[in-house]
């Protein structure tokens, strides 16, 4: 059932549909694929409603935001085609090589490259993964569900649906 692999994907990871639905498959080639297809698609890619406005408005109040993804530098095409990359102070991507959320060693490193407070900082995600880092880094978290498939919050702070609930 394909609405059950996607909650699967947003509730944990990719890597865990693969380990549940894909024991008779060639799981190297469907990550093969699976990139691929993330690549060719890449350019498609919209902005959720509200991205631009928040970024902005935290960058107007003083605030920084950074972006932390499980994708290649690649991904921040998506940024510079869309004009957001100004509203960003750094980036981590799957190419720093840190280890994987929920593993906070990628947000400590910006934590003490930015000499940033936790007790100020959150992190923002859409997966329990996203929530659960943060908290390993002493963060609040808000957990952003834009199509309200998530039947819990993952102990975060907040539960928004709209990136615009954020600023609220």
């Amino acid at each position: 059932d394909s609405k059950e692999v996607y909650k699967i994907m947003r509730e944990a990871s990719v890597r865990k549909a693969f380990k549940l639905y894909g024991e008779n498959l060639d799981i190297p080639k469907l990550r093969q694929m699976y990139h691929s297809f993330e690549e060719q698609y890449q350019d498609k890619m919209s902005l959720f409603d509200g991205a631009a406005d928040v970024c902005r408005k935290i960058k107007e109040n003083g605030g920084r935001n950074f972006l932390l993804t499980h994708r290649d530098s690649s991904a921040l095409n998506i940024l510079k085609r869309d004009n957001l990359w100004s509203y960003f102070d750094d980036f981590v991507t799957a190419d720093n090589d840190f280890a994987r959320k929920p593993d906070p060693e990628s947000l400590l490193y910006l934590v003490n490259k930015y000499n940033l407070k936790v007790e100020e900082s959150v992190m923002v995600g859409d997966r329990e993964l996203d929530i659960a880092a943060g908290r390993n880094a002493g963060m609040s978290g808000i957990l952003f569900d834009p199509d309200k498939l998530l039947h819990q919050d993952y102990n975060a702070d907040r539960l928004v649906y709209s990136l615009s609930d954020i600023l609220k």
